[in-house]
């Protein structure tokens, strides 16, 4: 099972990369594309469709301003969908998160913060580690490893303050 990330402009490919490497961190396959909700929605439709027969299980969408790819997504599939907010309007994102939060019911969209597509990857990884017990124990490792790296810091600051 592997992750579609789609993204409505290549201008966000720096953010919707931050979801690339959480999952290349736990080794789960992904695809990324630019498709938008507006300007080419048979492009998004084809997208989603190949994407499902190909084996996706879940699907990361970034959007800005209006912010309808994620929604557009959701209704395509009975997968999985979270959306990345985007900033780069006046607004700074903000219209772009009450855009992806504010789906109808039964057509949800999971949504991270503004700019979160590193928590995206990572929500999209535990979706998969649900059927994945080697994908789960990797996530419980990678959890360790980031408590261990607290703790580390933490003697450091620590030792450097001590009076």
């Amino acid at each position: 099972m592997w992750v579609c990330i789609i993204m409505g402009s290549d201008s966000d490919a720096e953010v919707m990369g931050q979801a690339c490497a959480a999952l290349d961190e736990v080794g789960v396959a992904y695809e990324m594309k630019v498709a938008s909700a507006h300007r080419s929605p048979d492009r998004t439709k084809q997208i989603v469709a190949d994407s499902e027969r190909d084996g996706a299980g879940v699907f990361i969408a970034g959007a800005g301003m209006a912010a309808h790819l994620p929604g557009v997504v959701a209704s395509l599939t009975t997968k999985p969908v979270i959306g990345v907010p985007l900033s780069g309007s006046a607004l700074q994102g903000v219209d772009a998160l009450y855009a992806v939060v504010q789906m109808p019911p039964g057509i949800p969209v999971a949504t991270v913060a503004i700019g979160g597509a590193r928590n995206a990857g990572v929500l999209a990884a535990q979706i998969i580690a649900l059927s994945d017990d080697a994908l789960a124990a990797r996530l419980r490792e990678q959890r360790v490893a980031m408590a261990e790296a607290v703790a580390a810091k933490s003697k450091k600051v620590e030792k450097s303050t001590r009076r």
